[in-house]
């Protein structure tokens, strides 16, 4: 119903995607781990909360806005499974959005509460880059989030990740784990090449005292799905990236909510 956030309850379970940096790979990550979880059979929404750098609308493939019904209400389109909601429907491609905070966290809560997201069993929140206004809008809109953390494998990126996760933390948000991106690349030879590095994600996820999701490696059919829009899980099921994306989805999908919310429940 529009006017109404509809995530405040526990129908849906809302997996955050976060980074404490840009460049990590964080939205190719998002994008299918969602259309991972759909092809499990899962109901799943996305949003794309990344204002600044949206990105998910082209990697799902997805050309048409939304649709209106009731002259208000936003039905959002879907690809893969997927349905999702994102700045670049409204916003070309090649514009900048130059909002201050207050616009920001008003856009944002329009995609919750003026859009007939359905019954989705999940939510999968592409996140800014950061600890600034909008992850702090979201934590407050969405205060049952679920947090995972993307790094690559240096330590020096593993000690910015670190950051949103402290962010987390102090907005009372749980972080349930860590995915490793980039974390090697596989010759012609079938070795794996550790070019960026290793054990960042390892040690992130030991400091955070959470697993470690899941190595995903360096593959030129990854970033050319998140160009074309036909994500690599898709494309490759069967391939050893896709594999991983759909181990990494098993994986959330089994753990059970730290925490237990019933609607009925009220603190007056």
């Amino acid at each position: 119903m529009p006017g109404e956030n509809p995530f405040t309850h526990a129908n849906t379970r809302v997996i955050a995607i976060a980074s404490g940096k840009g460049g990590v790979g964080k939205s190719s990550v998002t994008t299918n781990l969602a259309v991972s979880l759909a092809r499990m059979g899962k109901r799943v929404a996305a949003l794309d909360a990344d204002v600044w750098g949206f990105s998910m609308p082209r990697m799902l493939g997805i050309s048409e806005a939304p649709s209106i019904k009731d002259d208000k209400t936003m039905i959002p389109p879907s690809s893969f499974g997927v349905r999702c909601i994102s700045m670049g429907f409204f916003v070309p491609e090649d514009q900048a959005v130059v909002w201050r905070g207050p616009m920001l966290h008003k856009a944002l809560e329009q995609f919750l509460t003026d859009v007939d997201w359905g019954e989705p069993e999940y939510l999968i929140v592409d996140m800014p880059p950061g600890t600034g206004d909008v992850a702090l809008s979201l934590a407050e809109f969405l205060p049952r989030a679920e947090v995972v953390i993307v790094t690559t494998p240096q330590p020096a990126a593993q000690a910015v990740a670190q950051r949103a996760a402290a962010m987390a933390d102090k907005v009372d948000l749980d972080v349930i784990g860590v995915i490793e991106n980039m974390s090697f690349f596989r010759g012609d030879d079938d070795k794996a090449y550790e070019i960026f590095g290793s054990g960042g994600g390892q040690d992130l996820a030991t400091r955070l005292e959470v697993p470690l999701l899941g190595r995903i490696p360096l593959v030129k059919e990854l970033r050319e799905g998140g160009d074309i829009g036909r994500p690599i899980v898709e494309t490759d099921p069967s391939g050893e990236t896709s594999q991983v994306f759909g181990a990494i989805a098993t994986a959330i999908d089994s753990m059970a909510p730290k925490r237990i919310y019933k609607k009925e429940l009220r603190l007056s």
